[in-house]
């Protein structure tokens, strides 16, 4: 089945989606989110509904996003059903002055889009995650997490022996 068409609309929701990050702010919520939808942060809060969603954006874009744009790019979209996709995205937030957003705020997210009685896609589901690569398991900071790690499992294991027991 070709879904070319399908995944042309959701990518075009998604650019639809961060353009309107920066003309409209919290209010674009409204059009691009399904009403009891989930919005779970980089920090792991869990917004329920979209009129949460909107009033926690109210409060950002008045504060820390003021002036902000939202920069990103679809990685994959995997349709599950026929008005169902799980999308990949990588993005991050600019402040007015920035071009191009530092590694280390960039963020993954993974949305579960449906597509309304209308035939437009919104989002029912969004996980927010900040990219954080971890050092190289030879480092010497992993090596010393290792060896700690180790020592805390050694300490625990003497003290709950029935454990060890299963």
């Amino acid at each position: 089945m070709d879904r070319s068409s399908d995944e042309a609309a959701i990518r075009r929701m998604f650019e639809a989606l961060s353009e309107a990050w920066a003309r409209e702010g919290a209010s674009a919520v409204e059009r691009f989110y399904t009403p009891d939808s989930d919005y779970v942060t980089f920090d792991g809060s869990w917004l329920r509904g979209r009129e949460a969603n909107r009033r926690v954006h109210e409060e950002l874009f008045a504060g820390v996003l003021a002036g902000t744009r939202l920069v990103g790019e679809i990685e994959g979209v995997r349709f599950l059903g026929p008005d169902t996709a799980v999308v990949v995205s990588t993005g991050a937030v600019l402040w007015p002055w920035q071009r191009v957003a530092p590694a280390s705020r960039r963020s993954r997210q993974t949305l579960v889009v449906v597509r309304g009685d209308d035939g437009r896609w919104r989002v029912a589901s969004f996980q927010n995650t900040r990219v954080q690569r971890l050092p190289p398991s030879d480092s010497l900071f992993m090596r010393f997490f290792v060896a700690v790690l180790r020592f805390r499992l050694a300490l625990w294991r003497r003290r709950h022996p029935e454990a060890l027991a299963s």
